[in-house]
């Protein structure tokens, strides 16, 4: 079968479309030059019905991603696989990957690139390793060229020592690392894309999120988007990531502490009785559709924050039905619009808010993960139109959050922007 003939016919051992994605989204898979998987998600009908193709081809001379390479005296090494060192003092493994100081960078004053490498394919432009072969897309996919962790093909992955002491676990980060483009206008903003082009990224999550979740030694799928310059965006496009841990991150497993001793003292959910508790008290609720919540926590750390939560109990994207997408997209699109109009700036435009949306969902393997409940924690470390939120001595020193504002504060603020209900 040929490389256009299989995309065509696109087969995934665990995703499975739902009637929407089946009639309206295209999944057409290949690889890059390097040996790199990579999907497009194409919503545009022509693409979908077939009259149009995508171009599979990547025309770049890259060397296979796991070769070895010559060093500065021209010696061959091996490829320098990430590794992670657990820290005895708090249990939390350290990915350390080395190539990432040699990404690209085309946004701020550290800038390295001239071009976007996740921008569209520009015949006879002299910037030419983007990593998209075709000259457009709706939504793509692909392995991150400079990944914090990957699994290397025959490398081993066992517990070693740093200086054969047994203190210091060290082990190869054999996870996954890929990107997302929400939209080929690489000067657009998530804010501003159609609710039907979100509802093509919530594909993207639960696709990778069903399939990636069969991988080998794959612990935890965690789906981010970074936005804004001071946050440390490197590339100036609207895309998000997924990180695939080959361990339970810090967050999650606090998360896990809390959620499974909820349980085994009062049989309940605490995720589920949070949200609950939070639309009973209704102050801080500040979006509800059919099929999700949106609401400040009451102990809100960060000056905006925002949780947004499936009304069913659901432990992973991949579950989500047909509406809950559509509904979670249209909340997503209300959420990005008001947190840009939340900051005033006088001229009543808002701003380009800088934000985070980090999705937690139930880990892979660990038994724990029965009595926990996929979430959306999106916040901003913007605290006012001319200040930043920074991490000091008891935030980062002891991890004592200190808020700036009130969880009361930001939800009225969110209630002078918009209404709560968001139903069309």
């Amino acid at each position: 079968m040929t490389a256009q003939a299989a995309a065509t016919t696109a087969q995934f051992d665990h995703y499975a479309p739902g009637t929407y994605a089946a009639q309206h989204i295209r999944i057409t898979p290949t690889t890059l030059a390097d040996g790199r998987e990579f999907f497009y998600m194409d919503d545009d009908p022509e693409y979908v019905s077939g009259r149009k193709t995508r171009e599979l081809h990547d025309p770049r001379p890259l060397a296979y991603r796991f070769a070895p390479h010559l060093d500065a005296d021209g010696n061959e090494v091996p490829y320098a696989a990430p590794q992670m060192r657990r820290d005895p003092l708090t249990g939390d493994w350290i990915p350390m990957a080395t190539a990432r100081m040699n990404r690209p960078i085309n946004t701020g004053p550290g800038a390295t690139a001239k071009g976007n490498p996740l921008a569209a394919r520009k015949p006879g432009d002299p910037y030419q390793d983007g990593e998209v072969p075709d000259s457009d897309y709706n939504v793509v996919i692909f392995e991150n060229r400079f990944p914090s962790m990957v699994r290397v093909p025959g490398a081993s992955t066992e517990v070693g020592y740093v200086n054969n002491n047994p203190l210091w676990e060290q082990e190869l980060a054999a996870g996954r690392c890929e990107v997302i483009c929400f939209d080929p206008n690489e000067n657009g903003l998530p804010a501003d894309l159609p609710v039907s082009r979100l509802r093509t990224v919530v594909e993207a999550w639960a696709f990778r999120t069903a399939e990636i979740s069969h991988m080998e030694g794959i612990e935890q799928i965690f789906p981010f988007e970074n936005h804004g310059q001071e946050i440390g965006v490197s590339l100036a496009h609207p895309h998000g990531q997924v990180y695939c841990y080959p361990f339970i991150a810090p967050k999650l497993e606090k998360e896990l502490v809390q959620t499974q001793a909820y349980y085994e003292r009062t049989g309940g959910n605490l995720l589920h009785d949070i949200m609950r508790s939070e639309i009973e008290a209704g102050e801080r609720i500040v979006m509800r559709n059919h099929s999700w919540v949106a609401y400040v926590p009451a102990a809100a750390r960060w000056p905006l924050e925002v949780h947004v939560a499936p009304l069913r109990d659901v432990l992973t994207l991949d579950e989500l039905s047909d509406q809950e997408r559509w509904d979670l997209a249209q909340m997503y699109s209300t959420l990005l619009k008001r947190g840009n109009a939340f900051f005033d700036t006088g001229d009543g435009k808002g701003m380009d808010l800088l934000y985070i949306a980090a999705w937690h969902q139930a880990p892979i393997h660990d038994e724990r993960r029965a009595h926990y409940r996929l979430n959306l924690q999106f916040f901003s470390f913007r605290r006012a139109t001319n200040k930043i939120k920074y991490l000091a001595g008891s935030e980062s020193g002891m991890a004592a959050w200190v808020s700036d504002t009130t969880p009361e504060l930001i939800s009225q603020r969110f209630h002078e922007i918009g209404g709560i209900d968001i139903d069309d």
